[in-house]
């Protein structure tokens, strides 16, 4: 067989759409059965098929433009004769010992993510010549894909998000607890109709998590900065703590510094699953920094200007 490429009549940087396409083009013009008594249809549809059993495969199509297969799908230096085949290329009709191929497309090309099938081309052919030739075959229905966006709490505490379908049906859509950001919720069935008795496609949510005014998560921790004054830095003191279940009572100890980390247990990503096989509840990890007022306050002034700061800060940094 010539060229696949020269063949289709497609560029080698064409786009499967772009190869799909003249496919469907050459193949309905050549078929046998718009040729009846024509031999030279019948062999340039083989030569057609056989291009597009190359090319119409990612995989195969790889390994000709990396010239480890030759123009028939055979591994460079194969000889089919020595194997008992025959001599002929590519023939979906059988006869000369060849092969028939079955053609299956499922790139995400800009007909849909349904997939493609060189059969449902047959059947469209036949189906105009009066119903002869093969049945359609069934096809599994489009798959729809979705983004969305939840709450830093709803990703972490779970909840339930009612999603609108490309086909008009709305419908509510589960958020696991602990679901983290950029992940992807499948749900089965819940797609495009099936063709001739086809299985129903699936919808795939990809999620985005929103921000967190002062939460970031690690893992299944939580981090954040808890602001403190002066004073309570100094001689301690209670403070409140904002959790994802409410706020709670912290004791800051006395003489603590920025960077001082308080440790609070299970009060990050809620546990899941059951207590054998799930996972328990992440911790909150609080970092005091002390802070000072926006404003200038007059009594801190004085304060400081007659303190005797006997210590140095950067002893470390010399």
């Amino acid at each position: 067989m010539a060229d696949p490429y020269s063949v289709l009549g497609v560029p080698r940087k064409a786009s499967e759409a772009d190869i799909k396409k003249a496919f469907r083009t050459l193949a309905k013009k050549h078929h046998p059965d718009t040729h009846r008594g024509d031999p030279g249809a019948k062999k340039k549809f083989q030569e057609i098929s056989a291009a597009y059993d190359i090319l119409g495969d990612k995989e195969k199509r790889g390994q000709y433009d990396r010239g480890e297969i030759d123009e028939n799908g055979n591994p460079r230096g194969f000889d089919p004769r020595a194997h008992g085949f025959g001599g002929g290329g590519g023939n979906p009709f059988g006869g000369d010992g060849a092969r028939s191929y079955q053609y299956t497309y499922t790139g995400g090309g800009p007909e849909g993510a349904e997939g493609f099938r060189a059969e449902d081309i047959f059947a469209d052919l036949f189906g105009g010549l009066g119903g002869r030739g093969r049945k359609a075959q069934p096809r599994r229905g489009e798959d729809y894909a979705l983004n969305v966006t939840v709450s830093f709490e709803e990703a972490a505490r779970g909840g339930t998000r009612r999603v609108n379908l490309p086909d008009g049906r709305e419908i509510d859509v589960r958020i696991p607890a602990g679901l983290r950001d950029a992940q992807q919720i499948r749900l089965r069935g819940q797609g495009g109709p099936g063709v001739n008795g086809g299985p129903q496609g699936d919808v795939m949510i990809q999620v985005s998590v929103a921000p967190h005014p002062y939460f970031t998560r690690d893992g299944n921790n939580l981090r954040m900065d808890l602001p403190v004054t002066l004073k309570e830095a100094v001689l301690g003191g209670k403070v409140q703590v904002p959790t994802l279940t409410g706020a709670v009572t912290v004791t800051v100890p006395a003489n603590s510094n920025s960077g001082t980390v308080l440790r609070l247990k299970g009060k990050g990503i809620p546990a899941r699953g059951s207590a054998s096989g799930g996972e328990a509840a992440g911790d909150l990890y609080v970092r005091l920094v002390v802070t000072l007022p926006d404003k200038a306050d007059a009594k801190l002034k004085t304060f400081i200007e007659g303190w005797d700061a006997s210590y140095d800060p950067r002893a470390k940094m010399k």
